[in-house]
């Protein structure tokens, strides 16, 4: 004679637990973490930029030293890999459309943001059109520049 099924929904479930062995919780688990883009651990912070252009719509991406993040640093690093003068920059944007406008904008930016700059306007209403060449263009990471592909 066969012994009656057990119906296994009238289990509790701490009968199912392997003994030794801790429930995974789906924090813990690597696969199912989300990455911090701005990590503590990591010294720098990665932004795109690039020039507000009709013509040119490329970016850049330019690092900075995130214990120097702060709206000048991120001016002088963009304007140096950008090959441009500080003194033309009217605005800096963080796209699609915010201004920013202060130190605290600055440190609010995550890894891989789009910034852009707006260039001032020389009497007409046209802003400056404004693009070295890649010869004449200084670069802010000396190391990067020696690169070859």
């Amino acid at each position: 004679m066969a012994e009656p099924q057990q119906d296994r929904r009238e289990k509790p479930a701490d009968e199912y637990k392997q003994e030794g062995s801790k429930p995974q919780l789906p924090a813990d688990d690597p696969d199912n973490a989300k990455p911090d883009d701005n990590c503590p651990g990591d010294p720098e912070l990665v932004l795109k930029v690039r020039i507000q252009s009709h013509k040119e719509n490329d970016f850049i991406e330019v690092e900075l030293d995130r214990q120097k993040l702060s709206y000048q640093n991120l001016l002088k690093v963009s304007c140096c890999e950008l090959g441009i003068n500080p003194e033309q920059v009217e605005k800096i944007r963080k796209l699609p459309n915010t201004l920013l406008r202060k130190d605290k904008d600055i440190l609010r930016l995550r890894d891989s943001q789009e910034v852009e700059l707006i260039l001032r306007k020389n009497g007409s209403s046209e802003p400056i059109e404004y693009t070295p060449s890649l010869i004449e263009k200084p670069c802010y990471n000396s190391n990067a520049a020696k690169l070859t592909y």
